[in-house]
Parts: C-alpha cells; sequence; structure tokens
C-alpha cells in the first residue's frame, strides 16, 4: 500500500512543469488580449483536433506532416547510406582515415543553411518528377515535393553525426577481441562481419538517432526555399504572412511532437536491436 502514492508521484512530477507552462501561456494570452501576438491555447488546440481539415488554402495538417516526413527519411536515409559504409570504412583502415579525415573536417563545421545559395544555383526546384520527366498524377505529386535542393540541406544536417559516430564506433571496439580472433584462426572478414560491427553497432545507431534528430531539426529551414509550397516548414511561413500566430504554433508544436515521437521509436528498435548488451 505505500508504494501506490509513491507510483502516483512518480506519474503525477513529470506533468507539473507543462502544466504550468499551459496555465501561464493562457494567462499571458488573456491579458495580451492579441491573437497576432500571443493565440490563446484553446486556438492552437483546435487546431489540432482537426488535423484532416483544411487551413488556410494549404490542405490539411495531417497531409502537410505526411509531406515533411517524406522530405526528411528521403535526406536522412542518403545521409545513412554514404555515412555508415564510409564512416566504418574510415574506422576500419587507417589509410582511408588520413586519406579522407582531413578533407571532410572542412565541411563539418558549416551550418546546413550556409549551402542554400549553393544548393538553389544548383538544383533550383529539380525534383524526382522532373528529373525523370515523370507524367502527371499521384506519384508525380508526392515525387515532385521532394526536391533535391531540400534533400540536401537534411542530407548535411543527418550525414556528419552518423559518419563520426560510425568511425569512433568501429575505433572503439577493443583490440584484444580482434587479436583473439586472428589467434583462434578467424579470418579478416569473420573478424570484420562478427567482431567489428557488432561492436561499432551501439555507437552507429546512436550517431543515427542523432542524425535523425538534426536533419528533423533542418526541416524548416528546407522548406522555406523557393520551389516549396508544402510542408509544416512552409505552412508555419505562410501562417506567419497572414498573421495566423494559432497556425505558427500549430506547426511548431507538431514539428515537436514528431521528432519526439520518431526518437522514441528509434529508441525502442535500438533496444531491441541491441538487447545482446543487457546479456554481456
Amino acid at each position: 500500500m505505500p508504494l501506490m502514492p509513491n507510483r502516483f508521484l512518480c506519474f503525477l512530477l513529470p506533468l507539473v512543469v507543462p502544466a504550468l507552462f499551459l496555465w501561464g501561456w493562457e494567462t499571458a494570452a488573456v491579458r495580451a488580449a492579441n491573437d497576432i501576438i500571443l493565440p490563446r491555447l484553446t486556438d492552437v488546440l483546435a487546431v489540432l483536433a482537426h488535423p484532416l481539415t483544411p487551413i488556410i488554402g494549404m490542405g490539411s495538417l495531417l497531409s502537410n506532416i505526411g509531406i515533411s516526413l517524406a522530405r526528411v527519411l528521403f535526406g536522412y536515409l542518403v545521409a545513412v547510406a554514404l555515412a555508415v559504409p564510409l564512416g566504418i570504412l574510415m574506422g576500419y583502415c587507417a589509410p582511408a582515415h588520413k586519406l579522407l579525415n582531413s578533407f571532410l573536417a572542412l565541411f563539418r563545421p558549416i551550418p546546413p543553411l550556409a549551402w542554400t545559395p549553393l544548393m538553389m544555383a544548383w538544383f533550383g526546384i529539380t525534383s524526382p518528377a522532373s528529373l525523370f520527366d515523370m507524367d502527371i498524377g499521384p506519384a508525380y505529386i508526392f515525387f515532385n515535393n521532394l526536391k533535391f535542393s531540400m534533400a540536401f540541406i537534411i542530407f548535411i544536417g543527418g550525414f556528419f553525426p552518423v559518419l563520426t559516430s560510425s568511425i569512433q564506433g568501429v575505433r572503439s571496439v577493443r583490440r584484444v577481441l580482434i587479436e583473439s580472433s586472428l589467434v583462434l584462426g578467424a579470418s579478416r572478414w569473420d573478424i570484420f562481419r562478427k567482431v567489428i560491427l557488432p561492436g561499432a553497432s551501439p555507437s552507429i545507431l546512436t550517431g543515427m538517432r542523432i542524425g535523425l534528430g538534426v536533419a528533423w531539426m533542418c526541416l524548416v529551414s528546407a522548406e522555406m526555399l523557393p520551389g516549396s509550397l508544402s510542408g509544416v516548414g512552409y505552412l508555419i511561413t505562410h501562417a506567419y504572412t497572414v498573421a495566423r500566430t494559432d497556425i505558427v504554433i500549430t506547426g511548431m508544436v507538431s514539428i515537436g511532437v514528431m521528432g519526439a515521437l520518431m526518437d522514441q521509436a528509434f529508441r525502442l528498435c535500438e533496444r531491441r536491436m541491441l538487447f545482446w548488451r543487457g546479456k554481456s
């Protein structure tokens, strides 16, 4: 019986700060009495409660979230497909690390947004739909939203965290495990497949999780580029121009919630893939 209050307190405690924040928001909005400066909480909840209802002529909130997810996954998956093999190579092969590390270190400090003018000069509003001359239809509409300029900004955001973690993961594998495997007659391929990859996988997955978060944060910047007519980032920008601050905040809340859900989903997959860590 004494455990019940403690469990209830543990459940209630994380809700205290959000509740105080929402109370302060509603109080400030009522006192300001200006929906442009600060909309009321109920106005934002009204938009969130109808995610399938078209808003300000830009389609529904849910459709814009779906387009933003497709863009993020497009750029992020390309980043993972390049960064993981390259990071493993640089971590496993010392000459490859010496050859590439200094060159890539020049690009790591550059913010993804700084690439915007160059991306517009290179790609403009080109998309897979226009590149492959797809016929007008649902597939064209979907692939036309995946602008290469946007994908590159998201790609840059996700690439370097994954690359750095992959290199560090391979280099952190204990040498004694590799030497013991050699003594027992394992081949180089067996060592790479059964020792180095499992040993580096926690660090690689951590980098992929961080990279996904950074790629999602780059979304708003990417969707502010010319040629974007949809997505949560563009929705926020367009809502600001028509003085709909409630939709601006709704878009910000949507980005935060979706980012948190993706992070939780990634953590769940990570725990299942690395179940053996708890047994070591």
